[in-house]
C-alpha cells in the first residue's frame, strides 16, 4: 500500500516512468511518506544512508555509474543543506542527480516550528531545475502537480531539485496502486528527418488530427471554438501545437478535450498550454507545420477538412458582417485597405489636409509600395486583429502585458525603412506614451489608436457589470486625447469620431507619406464596442 499524499503518488509513478531506479533515502519524518512510497515501489531499489551529506555523494557515484538519474530523497529543515555538496559537484560533473526534499507547509515557514526554512529553491544555481510540488485539491492543481515534475524529470544537463510540501497527519498508506501519470517524453536534438517523418505519419494516420500555430496568428478559430463547442465530432484525438502563445481563451478551453498534444519548439520546453502534452520535439516548428501542409495537399484528410470547411464558414460570415461605428468596424475598414494596399496604389503627390490635422505635419508624397510590418497591442486590440487580419502580426503575446506595445513598434520603426503600423488601445498608449518622446522616430511609424475612454475588454467580462467599481477602478475610465502628446512629440495628428471621419482618416494613415509619425485617433464608445461583438458572434450562430 501506497501513501494516502497525492503529490507523494504523482512523483513515485513518475520517477518510475522517467526511468529512475535508485534511490539513497535519509532518515526522517516529515519524508517518511516519500521513503515509504520508494521502498514499496518494486520498480525502485532504496539504499539507506543516514548522513545526508554522504548520502549526496553516494547518489552522485552511483549516477556516475550507471549513466542515468538517481534519487536522494532528505527530510525537511538543514537536511537539504547537506546536500549541497554533493549536488553543486553533480552540477559541474553534469550529473543527472534527482534531490528530493520533504518540506512543511509554507504558512508554516519562519513561525519558529520544528524543522521549518525556506526550502524552495535553496541549492540555489546549482540545480538546472528546481520545483515545489503543490498539494493537489482539484484538477487544475493535480495537473500543475503532474506538469512540474515532468519538467524536473525531463532535465538531464545536470542536478534537480523536487520539493515537496506535506501536511499532517504523515502515516496513512492506505492507496493500494500508484496513479497512472502522464508522462511527457523529450525530442532532444534537432529534429532528425525520420523523427521528422514519425511525426508527420503519425499525423496523418490520426483519425482527429489538429495542427494548430500560435503567435503571430491563429485567425478565426475562436470564432470556431465558439461554434463547435459541445460538438464531440470536431475534438482532436491529436494536436501538433507549433508557434508562440494563442490569444484565444475559448480555443485553449475546446483544445483541452483533445487526447494529447505534440509540442514543437526549439527550446525544449513543456509549454503545456492545453494540459495534455505528451511529447516535446526539440526543432523548427515552421518546418514541421510545412511538412504537415505539404502532406495535406498530397492527400487530404477527412478531419482536417472538416475543420477547412468550418474555418471558411466562420471567414466568409466576418467578410459580410457589417458592423456600426465601432472598434470592430474601424479594425475590418483598416484591414481592407491594408488588403487593398497590397495589391493596387492610388497617384497621389499632394493631399488636403483634413480639418483635423494638427499644424505641424508636414506631408510629402504617398508612401511607397512597400512591405508592411503590422503590430496589434495586447487586449481587444489583437483580439480584433484575429478577426479580421489575413497577415501575420507582431503583438507581445509573451505575457500579454500593455504596457509597451507603441514601444516595441516604435523601437521596430527606428531599425526599417518599410512603414510599420501599430493598433493600440487607449489604455495601453497612455501608459505608453513616452515611446513618442523619442528624436529617433520617422515617418514609417504610423498608429491607430482605438480610444473608447476606458478599457473596454472589461464590460465583456460576465459578472463584472455587478461590481460598483468597475468602470473607474477595473477599467480605468478616462477622457484624455493623444493630441497634446502628439503636439509636443512632433507627431502628425488625425482624429474621428464618426464612420466617414474614420475611414478619410484611414486612408491617409496608410496611403499618404510623412516626415513624421501619422497617428489617427478613433473616439468610440464602448457600449458599442460591445453591441458590434457581441453582434458579430451572435450572426455566426444563424
Amino acid at each position: 500500500m501506497y501513501s494516502n499524499k497525492e503529490n507523494v503518488n504523482i512523483l513515485t509513478a513518475l520517477l518510475v516512468a522517467h526511468g529512475v531506479r535508485h534511490a539513497v533515502v535519509c532518515p526522517g519524518s516529515r519524508n517518511a511518506p516519500v521513503v515509504h512510497n520508494l521502498n514499496e515501489c518494486p520498480d525502485i531499489r532504496c539504499y539507506p544512508v543516514t548522513d545526508e551529506r554522504s548520502a549526496g555523494f553516494y547518489a552522485l557515484g552511483m549516477s556516475q555509474c550507471l549513466h542515468e538519474p538517481v534519487a536522494v530523497c532528505v527530510t525537511s529543515g538543514t537536511a537539504l543543506l547537506n546536500l549541497a555538496p554533493a549536488v553543486a559537484e553533480a552540477y559541474y560533473q553534469h550529473v543527472p542527480l534527482v534531490a528530493i526534499s520533504a518540506d512543511r507547509p509554507p504558512q508554516w515557514i519562519d513561525q519558529l516550528d520544528g524543522q521549518t526554512m525556506p526550502q524552495p529553491d535553496a541549492l540555489g544555481r546549482f540545480v538546472c531545475k528546481a520545483v515545489t510540488l503543490p498539494e493537489p485539491h482539484d484538477g487544475e492543481s493535480r495537473w500543475y502537480c503532474n506538469r512540474l515534475v515532468n519538467e524536473a524529470l525531463l532535465e538531464r544537463r545536470g542536478p534537480v531539485h523536487i520539493n515537496v510540501p506535506i501536511t499532517e497527519p504523515l502515516f496513512d498508506f492506505t492507496t493500494a496502486v500508484l496513479p497512472a501519470e502522464r508522462s511527457i517524453e523529450l525530442t532532444p536534438a534537432d529534429m532528425p528527418p525520420h523523427v521528422l517523418s514519425h511525426l508527420c505519419r503519425m499525423f496523418m494516420q490520426s483519425k482527429r488530427p489538429m495542427l494548430i500555430a500560435g503567435q503571430p496568428m491563429n485567425p478565426h478559430l475562436d470564432e470556431a471554438a465558439y461554434l463547435v463547442m459541445d460538438d464531440e465530432r470536431y475534438v482532436p484525438d491529436l494536436v501538433v501545437y507549433t508557434g508562440g502563445s494563442i490569444v484565444s481563451k475559448r480555443l485553449k478551453h475546446f483544445l483541452r478535450k483533445a487526447k494529447e498534444t505534440w509540442v514543437v519548439n526549439a527550446t525544449g520546453d513543456v509549454t503545456d498550454t492545453f494540459q495534455n502534452v505528451t511529447r516535446v520535439f526539440v526543432g523548427d516548428g515552421a518546418v514541421v507545420a510545412d511538412q504537415l501542409r505539404f502532406m495535406l495537399e498530397q492527400q487530404s484528410h477527412p478531419f482536417v477538412q472538416l475543420w477547412d470547411d468550418l474555418l471558411a464558414r466562420v471567414r466568409s460570415q466576418a467578410e459580410a458582417y457589417e458592423p456600426a461605428y465601432s472598434e470592430m468596424a474601424v479594425v475590418k475598414y483598416f484591414e481592407s485597405q491594408l488588403s487593398l494596399r497590397s495589391h493596387t496604389r492610388k497617384a497621389r503627390t499632394v493631399i488636403a489636409k483634413p480639418h483635423s490635422q494638427s499644424e505641424n505635419c508636414h506631408c510629402e508624397a504617398t508612401l511607397a509600395k512597400r512591405e508592411l510590418s503590422i503590430h496589434y497591442a495586447n487586449s481587444s486590440a489583437i483580439r480584433l486583429a484575429n478577426i479580421y487580419a489575413a497577415h501575420p502580426v507582431w503583438c507581445n503575446r509573451g505575457v500579454n502585458g500593455i504596457e509597451g506595445s507603441l514601444s516595441t513598434a516604435a523601437g521596430f520603426s527606428c531599425v526599417t525603412d518599410e512603414p510599420v503600423f501599430c493598433v493600440v488601445g487607449d489604455l495601453s498608449f497612455f501608459y505608453d506614451q513616452n515611446a513618442l518622446w523619442n528624436q529617433n522616430l520617422r515617418g514609417n511609424l504610423r498608429i491607430l489608436l482605438l480610444n473608447n475612454g476606458k478599457g473596454g475588454i472589461f464590460h465583456m467580462l460576465p459578472g463584472l457589470e455587478q461590481s460598483a467599481a468597475r468602470d473607474t477602478f477595473v477599467a480605468a475610465e478616462h477622457h484624455t486625447t493623444a493630441e497634446g502628446i502628439c503636439q509636443q512629440n512632433r507627431v502628425c495628428y488625425l482624429k474621428a469620431t464618426n464612420m466617414e471621419e474614420m475611414q478619410e482618416g484611414v486612408d491617409i494613415l496608410t496611403r499618404e507619406a510623412c516626415d513624421t509619425p501619422m497617428l489617427l485617433e478613433v473616439f468610440t464608445n464602448p457600449a458599442d464596442d460591445q453591441a458590434a461583438l457581441r453582434g458579430y458572434y451572435q450572426a455566426l450562430s444563424r
